[in-house]
């Protein structure tokens, strides 16, 4: 048994487009992810914002936690874009689900809805990503 079984590209009926946006979605995970891990303060405060004059340490972890499962979903978004096709919908249908809970964490009610707070990068991103997440999963269940 090999690593990586063979590829399923060629059972991928949907839209182009779709896999190729999941390998961009991919790069914009794998590279917050080093980020995340390779920063001193994990980019909290650099990029992010973040008070660090309380639980500097616990918040950096935390950081660097998120890094890490960020790299390793970031890789294996990479490897479905590329070589495992035929479930570019599920994973696109994932992340979907994944980014639309953080943008309810971010922007619901353990989040702030007032937009004159501070809101770090991540959480404009996530509104952003949502819909257009959304239509990648919809070209990739259509036929070609």
């Amino acid at each position: 048994m090999a690593l990586l079984p063979p590829s399923t590209n060629a059972d991928y009926g949907g839209l182009k487009v779709a896999a190729w946006g999941l390998t961009l979605i991919s790069a914009g995970t794998i590279i917050p992810a080093l980020i995340h891990i390779g920063l001193p303060d994990g980019g909290a405060g650099v990029i992010g914002g973040l008070d660090l004059s309380h639980s500097r340490e616990t918040i950096i972890s935390l950081f660097a936690w998120a890094g890490t499962t960020q790299l390793v979903w970031g890789l294996m978004l990479l490897a479905i874009s590329l070589r495992y096709r035929a479930i570019v919908p599920l994973a696109l249908a994932l992340l979907s689900l994944e980014r639309s809970l953080h943008a309810w964490h971010m922007w619901g009610p353990k989040g702030s809805q007032d937009l004159t707070v501070h809101h770090p990068p991540e959480a404009w991103i996530t509104l952003g990503a949502v819909p257009v997440l959304l239509l990648l999963l919809f070209l990739s269940l259509r036929s070609r």
